[in-house]
């Protein structure tokens, strides 16, 4: 089987190379960087230096593959997690998961693609009580950011979910933590919280999703043969922030972390970080579990 990975050389990107070529699979790698195609390469898989915002290089390189599934992580998020560096990323990395990924899925149904994978999003829910399901809206009337990234994930779902000459798949995952990612012992989000640069704000009553990388790419896995549609993947314990941080602030050798009002976290930190402090909503992995029996471990800082 062929398989084609877009954001090869990313946190999941990586590991997923490494999972599918233990099992032979003849797996090809985008990415736009040639300093990071020989990631790729060392992984096992064959490198495509590839801009994928180009429809007809991308259409072109899909053409010479003819790969039976694709798996868009397309992202390009920055390195650091922060109000201000993401505001600054927002752009592009809408451009890059929409324009780009449409770019992509196109030449995959034109080239005989069976299905689509893609990357989505498990913790940007509707408020309400309880988990959110698969069924439950995206909180599209969020504060400016969230409801403009809610926009683009339900854009990308409605995109690969209504395909017609392809089978479509929405991972919606939790916030990725684990080797790669931000939250991990030497990624950012460690490093801001020993600086004590990400504060506690208001009851901290945001209810988080994690998931671990590796149950990611497997979630991916499982998803190459799975019933098409959207699937929440994220951890079995959906935390309060007032719960899991300082949790992880102790795992990275760190202080206790500041706590701010509400409104001195509005005047410092914005009302998008306001809202992912009180306002996040948990969501529930069970269609995952009953579907291809997800089983996720628990949170890393609090095992």
């Amino acid at each position: 089987m062929k398989i084609l990975i877009a954001g090869a050389s990313g946190a999941i990107g990586q590991p997923l190379i490494s999972f599918l070529r233990q099992f032979d699979q003849d797996v090809y790698g985008i990415t736009q960087s040639k300093e990071r195609a020989h990631i790729i390469a060392e992984k096992g898989a064959k490198p495509i230096i590839l801009d994928v915002l180009d429809r007809d290089a991308v259409n072109s390189a899909v053409a010479d593959v003819r790969p039976d599934i694709v798996i868009d992580m397309l992202t390009r998020l920055p390195k650091e997690y922060t109000p201000e560096a993401m505001h600054k990323a927002a752009g592009l990395d809408s451009k890059i998961r929409l324009v780009g990924g449409a770019n992509l899925q196109t030449a995959a149904e034109s080239n005989g693609a069976s299905r689509y994978i893609v990357q989505s999003s498990g913790f940007w829910y509707e408020q309400g009580a309880g988990l959110a399901d698969e069924k439950t809206p995206f909180a599209f009337n969020a504060t400016p950011g969230i409801a403009a990234g809610t926009k683009v994930y339900a854009e990308i779902e409605n995109r690969v979910l209504k395909a017609r000459k392809l089978d479509g798949v929405a991972l919606r995952f939790g916030f990725l933590y684990g080797p790669g990612t931000w939250f991990c012992s030497d990624g950012n989000m460690a490093d801001q919280v020993q600086k004590q640069q990400f504060p506690l704000i208001g009851k901290g009553q945001g209810v988080w999703n994690f998931i671990y990388i590796e149950d990611a790419v497997k979630a991916i896995i499982s998803a190459m043969d799975c019933t098409p549609g959207a699937y929440n993947i994220v951890n079995d314990s959906p935390m309060q922030l007032c719960d899991w941080l300082p949790a992880f602030a102790k795992f990275v050798g760190a202080k206790k972390p500041e706590i701010l009002t509400e409104e001195e976290g509005m005047a410092q930190r914005g009302a998008d970080s306001v809202y992912y402090a009180t306002k996040l909503r948990g969501a529930s992995n069970t269609k995952a579990k009953d579907e291809f029996n997800f089983r996720p471990r628990k949170l890393e800082w609090l095992a």
